[in-house]
């Protein structure tokens, strides 16, 4: 039997407020740790919201349980304030710049144009987020490195900033590349920038928004890093069944449309890059080690943990759209959010108390259920013993998909 070993490497997902699941799933890890003090993610990744959570991490990697109980106590009480402005004067100034940016645009040069304003959020991770202990947690070996993507709207490129160990350098891709920085709170509220909803942010010479845009493959600025092994915590169901087809005799609603775009942007790279690394790992299992040096690939296999919700996040969100604030509830009606078929868009948006505890208790039992897999994959990070949890570790996927090996 082989001990499973090698860093792991921890990816968080983007999607909004539907980040609190990643959270849940946190806890039940932190749970199975026989030391939950010990750090077992040298190697973190975020984007979008999970790059928030993956800069919570990162800031207090000396000490994995209480940066996670310091997450814990954040999205458990969570309020729309604290992440954009949701009185009636905020969100109508707001939506007036932008609004008056749609119709003289041409003649009106305005910095921050878009239907929400996120600055209470940038406040916020100002006050809990202390970004001078990444170095030292870094020097102490608590942390390898941290990754933060984020798209850039003049390049068109996917950018990973990280902040790691000295002998890790940078990368270059087609379309993405990755730069290192000193992280700050700027590259958190860089990436977390969702379009047309939260105002782009510069960073050196550009202006970036959310990293899922144009993020083709989410997981490799992990690998890249070093990561042997990643666990990958996604903010919706991957489906691998053809979706029922149903008639549909209704306009799409904006709410509608926006929400598909979100799931677009979100949630389809993933899916591809959880794929594409599957078929990788069949290729390279079929390869003899010899023949692959020879050809000088440098290409070997990866095995990956994908958790991702049980239920429709939509269709719990819909239980909580009466909390928000009543200028945002009005906001979403007047696109159609309020309604069942509009939801989707609205769960980006619910950083309220409810809906976020939800997800947190069901990312929570999500990962409970799966015990057995989870410290499996982790191996040596979750035993004191060595070679306590001494198996093969295989790849494993949410429930109902067949668990073929895959990755590099």
């Amino acid at each position: 039997m082989e001990v499973a070993s090698g860093k792991v490497g921890l990816v968080l997902a983007g999607g909004g407020a539907r980040a609190a699941y990643q959270v849940g799933v946190l806890q039940a890890i932190k749970e199975m740790l026989p030391d939950p003090k010990v750090n077992p993610f040298p190697i973190i990744g975020g984007t979008s919201a999970g790059a928030v959570n993956a800069g919570a991490l990162a800031c207090n990697a000396d000490d994995f349980g209480k940066a996670v109980d310091n997450l814990l106590d954040v999205w458990r009480n969570f309020e729309p304030r604290h992440v954009y402005r949701s009185d009636f004067a905020g969100v109508v100034a707001n939506s007036t710049r932008w609004l008056a940016s749609l119709f003289f645009g041409a003649i009106v040069r305005d910095g921050r144009v878009s239907l929400l304003d996120n600055r209470p959020l940038a406040a916020l991770l100002a006050r809990k987020l202390e970004f001078e202990r990444i170095p030292d947690n870094i020097a102490a070996g608590a942390l390898d490195a941290l990754a933060i993507t984020c798209s850039g709207y003049t390049s068109g490129q996917s950018v990973t900033f990280f902040e790691g160990a000295a002998h890790l350098g940078a990368w270059k891709r087609s379309q993405r590349v990755g730069i290192r920085t000193k992280i700050q709170v700027e590259h958190l509220m860089a990436s977390s920038a969702i379009p047309f909803l939260f105002p782009a942010h510069k960073l050196n010479r550009e202006f970036f928004g959310d990293g899922s845009m144009r993020q083709i493959a989410p997981v490799s600025p992990a690998l890249h890093l070093g990561a042997d092994r990643v666990v990958v915590v996604g903010t919706a169901r991957i489906r691998n069944d053809d979706p029922e087809r149903t008639r549909g005799d209704i306009y799409p609603t904006l709410a509608q449309v926006a929400g598909h775009v979100m799931n677009s942007i979100f949630l389809d790279s993933l899916a591809v890059d959880i794929e594409r690394l599957e078929r990788i790992n069949r290729t390279i299992s079929a390869v003899p080690r010899d023949r692959l040096r020879q050809l000088g690939l440098t290409l070997h296999h990866v095995d990956v943990l994908v958790m991702t919700p049980s239920q429709p996040l939509d269709a719990i969100a819909i239980r909580h759209l009466r909390s928000l604030p009543w200028p945002i509830r009005f906001l979403l009606r007047l696109v159609g959010a309020m309604r069942r078929g509009g939801a989707n868009l609205a769960s980006y948006l619910l950083f309220e108390q409810g809906y976020c505890r939800e997800l947190v208790n069901l990312g929570y039992h999500d990962t409970m259920k799966r015990r057995d897999e989870v410290e499996a994959f982790l191996g040596g990070a979750m035993c004191p013993v060595p070679g306590a949890y001494a198996r093969t570790v295989k790849f494993f996927v949410p429930p109902g998909k067949s668990p073929e090996a895959g990755a590099p």
